[in-house]
């Protein structure tokens, strides 16, 4: 099926590795023009040399920084003549219990959910308005529905971003933005193979995994794909779901310990 994405302008926050990364991958695939940023140099350097695309255009940015996002998106802008969509990828979770979290941990982390949201919309929104097929997808994690208390300050900053979502998608939608999430499970992105080789538990990394999945009450018995992932996030953008505005996406596994 074609998508509708060939020569539309999709920027992406955080595209050097895992999820970005293989949410680029795809859009470039559908013919799309991309612009991705990070704080890591060295990482978009590296993607950028794996892609090796003529549409791609990448950039150091740190998203709490407003003036840098706003350089980077008038630069996607005046390289590809505009911006027809956007993907809120940026961040981290922070592995601490309500004991261990201490004032600053909760401000890090809220503006740093907050500011990969906000910031990118400010400066996008302009651009986006100008689009015949605007589109934001965030992308959060089930954290937001099915909370986790040993990262409280993750699973509440999660929530948060969700129900922002579902306002931005009402208060956007008479400038023809629609605004959608996808929320992530536990995803093989690197890190889980790196804490199986710390662990030196003597499984292999597939039961490794599988214990894992069971310890979680994933369905599938395993961790998620990032080209899994990209595929929900890619749909979203397409002008073929041009009437889904306001809704999540979950890209967990069966993971079932929430019900909405």
């Amino acid at each position: 099926m074609d998508l509708g994405l060939a020569d539309r302008t999709i920027w992406v926050t955080g595209g050097s590795s895992g999820v970005g990364l293989a949410t680029v991958r795809a859009l470039l695939a559908e013919g799309a023009r991309v612009a991705t940023c990070g704080r890591d140099a060295g990482r978009l350097a590296r993607a950028a040399a794996d892609l090796d695309s003529d549409r791609l255009l990448t950039g150091v940015c740190d998203i709490r920084d407003a003036g840098a996002v706003h350089a980077f998106a008038r630069r996607t802008a005046e390289t590809f003549g505009g911006l027809d969509g956007l993907v809120n990828n940026a961040g981290q979770s922070r592995m601490k219990g309500l004991d261990e979290a201490t004032a600053e941990d909760w401000r890090d982390e809220l503006e740093l959910k907050f500011s990969g949201v906000l910031h990118p919309l400010d400066a996008a929104r302009p651009y986006l308005k100008a689009s015949d097929a605007a589109s934001i997808v965030t992308v959060n994690a089930v954290l937001a529905k099915q909370p986790e208390p040993r990262l409280i300050t993750t699973s509440a900053a999660r929530a948060g971003l969700l129900n922002l979502a579902t306002s931005l998608a009402a208060v956007l939608a008479p400038d023809g933005i629609r605004v959608n999430s996808v929320c992530l499970g536990l995803i093989d992105t690197g890190q889980w193979a790196r804490r199986h080789a710390a662990a030196d538990s003597g499984m292999t990394y597939e039961d490794w995994q599988a214990e894992l999945a069971a310890d979680r009450g994933i369905a599938l018995g395993r961790l998620g794909r990032a080209e899994e992932v990209a595929y929900p996030i890619v749909a979203l953008l397409s002008p073929r779901a041009s009437y889904i505005t306001g809704t999540s996406i979950d890209v967990c596994g069966g993971v079932g310990r929430g019900i909405l």
